[in-house]
């Protein structure tokens, strides 16, 4: 089994919906990965309809892991100070193969790439700009090497 981070850049989102009826919409973005959540900061200008981030999210990652289930689940939701933040839409993005060459090669990169947003009734809702890569960690042995003083309080 290989480990090694995914990373997600959030770069944009273009043509967000308004979940509210009253003006703009402060949206962030969730992202799931096999259980571990991730979230963005909150997009403030524009309107909140073509927000940008320049966000990077890491999970670490390993392959072949646990269940079949390699995908990041992309959330978009809108921020609202004095209620339950709302539901904009989603977008899922699958990250098998990209694991599958990172293992091979050490590393592999998705360009950043448009990814619909679709709301619970599968309407468009907007896209958002994406890119994911994977990197290897590297094997680390501990032989010889010191720890901020740790082998030298070895017992021997």
């Amino acid at each position: 089994m290989a480990v090694g981070i995914l990373e997600v850049s959030l770069i944009s989102g273009k043509g967000l919906k308004r979940s509210d009826f009253l003006g703009k919409i402060d949206p962030y973005v969730e992202i799931q990965y096999k259980g571990q959540t991730r979230k963005s900061s909150v997009a403030k200008e524009d309107g909140g309809r073509n927000p940008t981030w320049n966000d990077k999210l890491r999970w670490r990652a390993e392959f072949p892991g646990s269940g079949a289930d390699y995908k990041l689940i992309v959330k978009v939701m809108d921020h609202d100070t004095f209620s339950s933040d709302d539901f904009i839409g989603e977008a899922t993005v699958h990250v098998k193969e990209l694991l599958e060459m990172g293992v091979e090669k050490g590393t592999a990169e998705l360009r950043p790439t448009k990814y619909n947003i679709v709301d619970s009734d599968l309407s468009f809702v907007g896209e958002l700009l994406i890119g994911v890569s994977y990197s290897l960690l590297q094997d680390r042995g501990m032989d010889g090497e010191q720890f901020g003083g740790w082998k030298h309080s070895q017992v021997d």
